[in-house]
């Protein structure tokens, strides 16, 4: 079965850095896009950056030159790197197989506060 494991977040302070990580397994996760969602208190998932079988990265405009998205196929895990945070990126973070959006893991909670 479909499974993802997300971990790396936290409570960080405005302008720094956090690296999420998340562990995929049940699937081809070569050949598989990926990407990472966020969902706010009160508000609706959002993606933020994908990356695809070919390692093409997209991101949301809102986290351009903030935020990279990368892989390791031999690991089956895909990250984030989240810099120059800002307050309003806190959320809950999942990671999804971009065609498989009907799994979902635990998610992990990013807080950016002063």
């Amino acid at each position: 079965e479909v499974q993802l494991v997300e971990s790396g977040g936290g409570l960080v302070q405005p302008g720094g850095s956090l690296r999420l990580s998340c562990a995929a397994s049940g699937y081809t996760f070569s050949s598989s896009g990926m990407g990472w969602v966020r969902q706010a208190p009160g508000k609706g998932p959002e993606w933020v950056s994908k990356v695809n079988s070919g390692n093409r990265p997209n991101y949301a405009d809102s986290v351009k030159g903030r935020f990279t998205i990368s892989r390791d196929n031999a690991k089956n895990t895909v990250y984030l790197q989240m810099n120059s945070l800002k307050p309003e990126y806190t959320a809950v973070y999942y990671c999804l197989n971009t065609r498989l959006v009907e799994y979902w893991g635990q998610g992990t909670q990013v807080t950016v506060s002063s």
